[in-house]
């Protein structure tokens, strides 16, 4: 995906990992045929299958949403997610010769299902996207009104979230490192592509923890109505997000237990 207008450098660095997920999320896969060879195209969905999705070997795709041009989409994109899905218009165009490598739908998720790393990717590349949007169309609107959906920015030794605050917000680190503490003593640490604050969104309670960030951040932030509705429209990947943290809850139980032992052993 490319925005239209200026945009700022953590998306152009968001943008090119991005493109990157779809041929990871495939990897393995088999194409369903040939790939597709068109030279110019005034609307692509109608040309498109409903059982197949395509990535974007070669060429480039211009995104009108109420025929208003509002981005690109371009080699290593993913075409075809949208088929199916009550949203609104958008039409695909290409003024120049485009070619599409398809693959079967119902495959694609098969194969996205059956691993929780590519679950986790294809989270992070259907949330970037998003994300992204957000912030172009926020930068078109006055400041007073512009949504909470965008980037943010942390110096080291900064604070990411605050134990005790209420969790309006889900996030994830883009560019950095950052450590979680409980009552002042570090339980953990949040790598890049990590996704945090999700443990208080679901069960509506305050932030159980503080993080501070290690070194400069960039951080995703995606309000929780919006991270909701994605989870509610994907259960399978919500069902993995819930077990991956299940499993470090679990981890980090047995890290307490363990500092407790010498100090009953006394």
């Amino acid at each position: 995906m490319y925005l239209l207008g200026e945009q700022p450098a953590y998306a152009d660095q968001l943008i090119s990992r991005l493109q990157s997920i779809p041929a990871r999320l495939l990897d393995d896969l088999q194409p369903a045929g040939d790939a597709l060879r068109l030279e110019q195209v005034e609307d692509l969905a109608p040309m498109l299958p409903s059982n197949q999705l395509f990535i974007i070997e070669d060429g480039l795709l211009h995104a009108l949403v109420d025929e208003r041009p509002l981005f690109y989409l371009q080699e290593g994109d993913l075409v075809g997610l949208r088929q199916g899905i009550d949203l609104p218009s958008c039409r695909y165009r290409s003024e120049e010769p485009l070619s599409l490598v398809p693959y079967s739908r119902s495959e694609v998720f098969r194969h996205i299902y059956a691993s929780e790393s590519r679950q986790e990717q294809f989270i992070q590349y259907l949330i970037g996207h998003t994300a992204l949007l957000s912030d172009a169309l926020a930068r078109l609107k006055q400041p007073e009104i512009r949504p909470a959906t965008g980037f943010q920015h942390f110096a080291a030794g900064e604070e990411l979230i605050h134990q005790g605050d209420a969790a309006d917000h889900v996030f994830i680190i883009i560019e950095g490192h950052a450590e979680a503490f409980v009552d002042g003593h570090k339980v953990g640490d949040v790598q890049k592509d990590e996704i945090f604050g999700a443990m208080a969104v679901f069960t509506r309670e305050r932030r159980s923890a503080t993080v501070l960030a290690t070194e400069p951040c960039t951080v995703m932030v995606i309000p929780k109505e919006q991270f909701l509705g994605l989870m509610q429209s994907n259960p399978r990947i919500a069902h993995s997000l819930i077990e991956s943290m299940a499993r470090r809850i679990d981890l980090l139980n047995k890290e307490v237990t363990q500092l407790r032992l010498p100090a009953e052993a006394v």
